[in-house]
């Protein structure tokens, strides 16, 4: 694990992190390192690059929601962007952020990690398509990252996006071809905001979606 790497993430980030966020990502990394020794969480070979390719990957979703406190992650796995938008609002009155991860294991260690660090943070441990259908709630924003093809990751937010949240959705080289494959089944009003940590990369915001 880099000390350059976290680095890096503070240069890109400066003061728009506050110095209690950056303890708490500090104190989440150590823990999924510790983790990773009895459980794949992430591919082991991005291990030496996470503050790059998972928490600046995940930090740069913030400022395309500045005013958002209502966030949902689909499939948040080890916890990204969703643990990190979490210890990024943690000193917010009205944040919730609910982590939707249908693996046990998983969803026992973002339990774990939100009791740690005392987040503002919610787990949902169920299938992705389930809590969508069902949940009355509304939320400003939905993410998922590395979860689904975009033309999927569509269908489970629909319910969400009909409620007024912005779909934020991390993408690689591919976003193009995945965009669309899924304007077939969908009538998509989106963006592509080129990513901070990956040149390849893009982050498609959608606000509108309905079915062809």
């Amino acid at each position: 694990m880099s000390d350059h790497g976290r680095a890096q993430a503070v240069a890109l980030f400066g003061e728009k992190v506050s110095r209690e966020t950056w303890a708490r990502l500090d104190r989440y990394v150590e823990l999924l390192v510790k983790r990773q020794e009895v459980m794949n969480l992430v591919a082991p070979s991005t291990i030496p690059t996470i503050w790059q390719r998972h928490v600046a990957d995940s930090l740069q979703l913030l400022p395309l929601a500045p005013r958002a406190n209502r966030w949902i992650d689909f499939g948040s796995g080890a916890g990204f962007p969703g643990i990190v938008v979490a210890c990024a609002l943690a000193e917010k009155a009205d944040a919730k952020i609910y982590l939707v991860e249908s693996i046990k294991k998983k969803a026992a260690f973002l339990s774990d990690i939100v009791a740690a660090l005392a987040l503002p943070a919610v787990v949902q441990p169920e299938r992705i398509e389930d809590f969508a259908k069902v949940s009355p709630q509304t939320f400003d924003v939905v993410t998922a990252r590395a979860v689904a093809p975009l033309e999927k990751l569509i269908g489970y937010a629909i319910p969400l996006l009909k409620k007024g949240a912005v779909g934020l959705f991390p993408k690689g080289q591919d976003v193009e071809a995945e965009l669309t494959q899924a304007s077939k089944s969908w009538k998509i009003e989106a963006e592509l905001i080129q990513s901070l940590t990956d040149p390849r990369g893009k982050i498609v915001r959608v606000t509108h979606a309905s079915k062809r």
